[in-house]
């Protein structure tokens, strides 16, 4: 596929960003340029769906630059960058604007939030993309929580393995492993984005001791059927990435064209599970604003 990329109209109110790893993959990959390309869809209103559905502006704001939504975990705003804007990012209409935690100052107060909380093990590094940071940038972040004994899980947000492999260097791969509680989560959507430099990525990860578990989006138009989500959930088998979540598209104000009725979800999970063993089988489940927990789809 060569036609130029369609960047305007939507891009005015959502920015359009890809780096030259992912307009390449677009190039050759109608699944994956739906995800990467403005759509004037984007633009319709929903009734009831607004910019911040989870509160990170208010409610679910902890400290500067950290989130809780959950008793036992945070999120920490690492940056306000992407190797590419996904157009059915929950944070789509936040990141230009969003509170990142940049100074030794706002990380020790992120760290003093979270020694005040005994109860949280589990620090999730997010954004935008931790990877756009530097390796010692990175690092920073990581060995702040890592270095404390109630944390026991340390969870890098990132979608460079799928859109910037080249990101996730075996040098990196292994500084973050040293620390001893470094997880990944990553996203791919699509059997079209496992590609050799993908797999390698992950390789980096998987090889140096990282377990790496892979949260898709289900979007209609890009793996709303059968033969996309077995086919992708096969191909993480093959690289060693466990399939982790389904998500059902957040209610976010911008993704109404992406959004898979429950129904159908609901059928697609029950026929995935019906095709694959346990440990290639995600669980299909939507984020609720409010709830305690994530909700399988089958209680819907």
């Amino acid at each position: 596929m060569d036609r130029p990329l369609n960047i305007s109209g939507a891009a005015e109110r959502f920015p359009f960003v890809a780096c030259a790893y992912a307009r390449a993959l677009a190039a050759r990959s109608e699944a994956f340029r739906r995800q990467l390309e403005p759509d004037e869809r984007e633009l319709e209103e929903e009734e009831n769906v607004g910019h911040d559905p989870f509160g990170e502006e208010d409610e679910s704001s902890g400290c500067f630059g950290l989130k809780q939504r959950f008793p036992d975990r945070v999120l920490v705003m690492t940056s306000n960058a992407c190797f590419m804007n996904c157009r059915h990012c929950t944070r789509k209409g936040l990141l230009r604007h969003a509170e990142v935690v940049r100074t030794e100052e706002e990380l020790s107060a992120c760290v003093n939030y979270v020694q005040e909380r005994p109860e949280v093990r589990d620090v999730l590094l997010s954004g935008g993309d931790p990877l756009v940071l530097p390796d010692e940038e990175v690092m920073r972040f990581v060995r702040a929580f890592a270095d404390l004994p109630q944390v026991d899980v340390v969870r890098l947000c990132t979608r460079a393995p799928c859109v910037n492999p080249a990101r996730v260097t075996r040098s990196l791969a292994e500084s973050l492993a040293a620390c001893g509680k470094v997880w990944a989560n990553v996203q791919f959507n699509h059997a079209d984005e496992i590609t050799p430099e993908a797999s390698a990525a992950c390789a980096n990860l998987v090889n140096a001791g990282i377990p790496v578990s892979c949260q898709t989006v289900l979007l209609a138009g890009v793996n709303d059927s059968e033969k996309a989500l077995l086919d992708l959930f096969r191909a993480l088998q093959r690289i060693r990435v466990r399939p982790y979540y389904v998500f059902l598209c957040d209610p976010v104000a911008g993704v109404a064209h992406f959004r898979v009725p429950v129904e159908k979800a609901k059928r697609l999970a029950r026929v995935c599970a019906e095709r694959i063993g346990g440990l290639g089988l995600p669980r299909f489940v939507v984020d609720i604003p409010g709830a305690a927990r994530k909700t399988p789809v089958e209680l819907l």
